[in-house]
């Protein structure tokens, strides 16, 4: 989902686990109104695409739709990135092998890694701060990959209305019940367990912010990376981009214009 404003800032969206770019829907009108260009993109084996989970090595594969988007930007062209949930582990790529190209990125009550620790470190502390039962009627399985057998997670309706959407518009509860497919963390992925991936000089050089509403992660995040700014969006549930577009489109507006 691709289309360009008035030579503004160019947005690339990146959804969560079990998403795709069609998460984006609301969100992306009220960017090109303001005169910016917008791309939502779908991970390998996400949204539309093509590939089933299975068929995805690794994170870098599971990737490289974003990471192609930001390397075929145009010289000068001022990227914002914003990634929700899962997506902030594809951000935190992009802006370690492609830094120069990333004006600023927004982590979207997401996964924010830090420089010195392995990208999965957030994924273990939310584990670590959660028990089994917060997944409830979420179907569990495990894909055989070319890299051997591997856990996946499918997000079930109960939990999408009682953990996800809880404050969003039933009708897009209703759609991401239709539309969202098997997802994986990659935690056994050797680049996401490499501790020295991400580093000062790329990753740490981008300009970050952190939008939330969970107070206690989110100062958590922030406290792994200090400098990062936090920006609090009152009342959104995890999809802030269905229970809160107009105020989630103002921030990320604030955020564009001081970069």
């Amino acid at each position: 989902m691709e289309g360009s404003g008035g030579g503004g800032d160019h947005f690339i969206l990146v959804h969560g686990l079990g998403h795709g770019a069609w998460c984006w829907y609301k969100l992306v009108p009220m960017l090109r109104a303001a005169g910016h260009r917008v791309t939502a993109l779908d991970m390998a084996a996400s949204g539309v695409h093509p590939a089933g989970m299975d068929e995805v090595a690794s994170f870098e594969d599971y990737s490289r739709p974003l990471l192609d988007a930001v390397a075929a930007a145009p010289a000068g062209e001022r990227l914002v990135l914003v990634g929700h949930s899962l997506g902030g582990l594809n951000i935190a790529l992009a802006m370690e092998r492609l830094p120069r190209k990333v004006a600023a990125a927004v982590f979207l009550d997401a996964c924010m890694p830090c420089v010195g620790r392995h990208m999965g470190v957030t994924m273990e502390e939310f584990s670590r701060r959660t028990t089994p039962e917060f997944f409830m009627d979420s179907e569990r399985m495990v894909l055989e990959t070319s890299q051997g057998p591997r856990p996946a997670l499918v997000f079930g309706p109960k939990l999408l209305a009682a953990k996800l959407y809880d404050r969003s518009p039933a009708e897009d509860l209703t759609l991401a019940t239709m539309l969202v497919r098997p997802g994986r963390l990659f935690v056994d992925d050797a680049m996401v367990k490499d501790e020295t991936l991400l580093t000062d000089a790329n990753y740490a050089s981008v300009a970050m912010e952190d939008a939330s509403f969970s107070e206690e992660m989110q100062r958590w995040m922030v406290d792994l990376s200090p400098g990062t700014e936090a920006k609090e969006i009152a009342g959104a549930d995890h999809m802030a981009m269905f229970s809160k577009t107009r105020e989630l489109c103002d921030v990320l507006l604030r955020i564009a214009g001081k970069a």
